[in-house]
């Protein structure tokens, strides 16, 4: 359904990263989209994640259009907790991008309960 934002908790997505979570099989190939700045970016991220900062989105629709193998492919979209990531998931489905999932707790919740040797800051 074209505008809607779906959300994906840490852990889930880290099950599905590590091909170990099959009830979200149709996430294994999504895009990781960090739209964090890129001091934050190169300070802290998720393995995979192509980083394009929410300052610069507008600019760089296509880009994130062109991510997608396919219409279909999920776009994780991440950030520091979770807020900036919904704002640019909500920006990129009235932009027509389908298939969004904004990543709760973001990069922090990533840091403290998936992966420690990821800085929080």
């Amino acid at each position: 359904m074209a505008g809607v934002v779906d959300s994906i908790d840490v852990t889930t997505l880290a099950g599905v990263l590590a091909n170990t979570d099959h009830a979200h099989a149709e996430l294994a190939g999504a895009v990781l989209l960090d739209v964090r700045e890129p001091w934050e970016f190169e300070t802290a991220r998720i393995e995979r994640a192509v980083n394009i900062p929410m300052s610069t989105l507008v600019a760089r629709i296509d880009e994130v259009r062109a991510l997608q193998l396919t219409v279909d492919t999920p776009v994780v979209v991440i950030c520091h907790h979770g807020m900036r990531s919904m704002q640019c998931a909500r920006y990129l489905a009235s932009q027509g991008v389908e298939h969004l999932i904004n990543l709760t707790g973001g990069i922090d919740a990533w840091s403290t309960q998936i992966d420690p040797s990821v800085p929080s800051y």
